[in-house]
């Protein structure tokens, strides 16, 4: 196909974050079917408990985001599973019923286009845009004026309002 769509992931770590954040944008590049555009600033937050308390017993995590372009292969649920879950689980994810648990990668597509989904697979935006700054920061860093598909919003308007109850703070000395 010719024309690519847009899209934006985010990746966060907490195990080895330095070694595996790399390492996925790296797979990410050698995917025939995607371009990576671009790569925000890292940023490290501390982790969220099920009840979204800070979770002292766990390290902090380093986020990102990447601006991507995909040939239009993958829509958005076979770019989850196929390309992304993929990813995480050769970088040594494995799920378990703690979805708050440490991971060494977590992948996940934030905006495909101006794609709106809501199924029990995936659901686009990701909501997390709205609420969470370690989502919402790194993605306006890449696509400031991308247009939120439901708010109208650009990512950036919605990283400027999260940002004050946010702690999160760049890591410069970190390097793709």
């Amino acid at each position: 196909m010719s024309e690519y769509v847009p899209l934006l992931i985010t990746l966060g770590s907490n195990i080895a974050p330095e070694r595996n954040l790399p390492r996925a944008v790296s797979m990410l590049r050698q995917n025939y079917h995607l371009r990576v555009r671009a790569l925000s600033r890292v940023y490290e937050s501390a982790p969220i408990s099920a009840t979204g308390a800070v979770a002292p017993d766990q390290p902090p995590f380093l986020n990102a985001a990447a601006l991507l372009e995909s040939d239009g292969y993958y829509g958005p649920l076979a770019l989850k599973f196929h390309v992304l879950r993929f990813i995480e689980l050769l970088l040594g994810r494995r799920r378990s019923a703690d979805k708050y648990a440490p991971r060494p990668i977590d992948l996940d597509l934030a905006l495909y286009g101006d794609c709106v989904v809501n199924s029990p697979h995936l659901t686009l935006p990701d909501p997390d845009i709205l609420r969470r700054a370690h989502v919402a920061v790194p993605l306006a860093d890449v696509a400031p004026d991308w247009p939120h598909p439901l708010t109208g919003q650009r990512l950036a308007e919605i990283a400027a309002a999260l940002v004050p109850a946010a702690d999160l703070r760049v890591r410069d000395d970190f390097t793709w």
